[in-house]
């Protein structure tokens, strides 16, 4: 075992053996054993236990035991107090998903801090099977199927490659202590009753079944990195960044085939997961729109799919003594005075300053706004104008309006008002500039 495991070090993960990282230990058998073969390595390691409090004096048990583990092997030991039930009643989170987000925070926490590059977690083959049963039951994608990455970020999982029996052996026959969670020997989790229902009884249908299973997902993930290539490929030709949006040319995903494993390949990681809706929005009217839960916004815009974050619409209203512009607003606007209008700029406006009241207003377009178009007789509403101009509910949740009192001046980088033009008889004229 040992052997092997530096033989797989060297070959795969060079850099923990050159830097500094935290292992992450729970005091059991998996992350026991993995601090004892990076201590037998000479490896510059730290160890930080996460104790998350569920199991009473068990879970101080295994803070002790940890804090032991590390004087016995002369490394430094960070220990974290959760209040998880806590984070599960705030956040409304099960308990395991809790647990996670607050280990993976601690931990990214750490590396800011402590003088270590990576993280090191002692994931082990049987638990890529266990995940890979989960994802299976799920109904996951290629990504699901090909299990737990060996490197994530900052994360390292130099134990993928061994079985639980081999770490087993390997701390029995040393005389290694460790302990053992009680809750993992129940049935209560998904994970726990595909360890001891579900794969017991595949290695004994098979007793290669499990190095079977990692030739497998090698030829997943082998799988998957073809098809990334040839997603990065095809995306040039069917993606355009606008305006920090991704838009996705509707005739264009519609010419795929097969056409539901390429919209998986290209939505799934924005958190969508009614396939259908998404399906039916190529087909669908503009206007619809299909949300990720609160992370992202699907809209179909006339031949166009475009994606955003899911965030609160922008709003708000500004007020202010014009010209003279505060700070803050959510334009960079810039007024002055010039002795003619210059040539035609959409972003430029030119004003009779007398035609302004004091109070200056810029806001985001509300229903029932009007203007008056320069250059069209008698007044539009602002909602027809933008159905006119071919404007997305995106484009017009992000259109700003500059307002003197309770008329709108201009509808900014699109149309001026006719009442606020320079004529003859003007006597000052302001330029004001929407400069980004």
């Amino acid at each position: 075992m040992e052997q092997a495991f530096e033989t797989h070090i060297s070959e795969a993960f060079p850099e923990l053996l050159e830097e500094s990282f935290l292992l992450a230990c729970s005091a059991g058998l998996d992350s026991t054993v993995l601090a004892h073969l990076f201590a037998k390595l000479g490896a510059s390691f730290e160890l930080a236990h996460c104790n998350f409090g569920l199991r009473g004096k068990e879970s101080e048990g295994d803070r002790e035991f940890v804090e032991q583990l590390g004087s016995d092997l002369g490394v430094k030991t960070y220990v974290k107090n959760f209040d998880t039930i806590g984070y599960v009643s705030k956040h409304k989170v099960s308990i395991q998903m809790a647990a996670r987000e607050l280990r993976y925070g601690w931990f990214d926490r750490l590396l800011a801090s402590a003088p270590a590059s990576y993280i090191v977690t002692a994931h082990h083959a049987d638990d890529v099977l266990e995940t890979f049963l989960i994802n299976l039951s799920r109904g996951s994608g290629l990504e699901g199927l090909c299990g737990i990455p060996a490197r994530s970020n900052a994360i390292r999982r130099p134990l993928l490659p061994f079985a639980r029996q081999d770490l087993e052996a390997y701390a029995q026959k040393a005389g290694f202590a460790w302990r053992e969670d009680a809750s993992n020997a129940g049935l209560t989790y998904l994970r726990n009753r595909f360890r001891h229902l579900s794969i017991p009884a595949l290695k004994e249908a098979d007793p290669g079944f499990l190095d079977q299973f990692g030739k497998s997902v090698g030829f997943l993930e082998g799988s998957r990195g073809l098809i990334r290539a040839y997603m990065e490929a095809l995306k040039k030709d069917l993606v355009q960044q606008r305006n920090g949006d991704l838009c996705f040319s509707v005739s264009g995903i519609k010419s795929l085939n097969p056409l539901d494993a390429h919209l998986h390949e290209l939505f799934k990681d924005y958190g969508f997961t009614d396939w259908r809706a998404v399906r039916d929005l190529l087909d669908g009217e503009s206007g619809r729109e299909v949300l990720a839960g609160t992370a992202y916004r699907l809209l179909r815009a006339h031949d166009e799919l475009i994606l955003r974050p899911f965030e609160p619409t922008k709003g708000g209203i500004f007020n202010w003594d014009g010209p003279n512009l505060p700070p803050g607003l959510p334009l960079h606007l810039k007024v002055e005075s010039v002795n003619a209008p210059g040539p035609a700029d959409p972003r430029v406006l030119f004003v009779d300053k007398e035609t302004l009241n004091e109070g200056w207003t810029l806001r985001t377009w509300q229903k029932g706004d009007y203007f008056y178009p320069l250059g069209m007789l008698g007044r539009k509403r602002v909602s027809k104008f933008f159905r006119d101009s071919k404007l997305n509910r995106f484009a017009r949740e992000d259109q700003w309006l500059l307002c003197s009192g309770p008329e709108i001046v201009w509808v900014v980088g699109l149309r001026a008002d006719d009442r606020f033009k320079v004529t003859p008889s003007t006597k000052e004229i302001l330029k004001i500039t929407w400069v980004d």
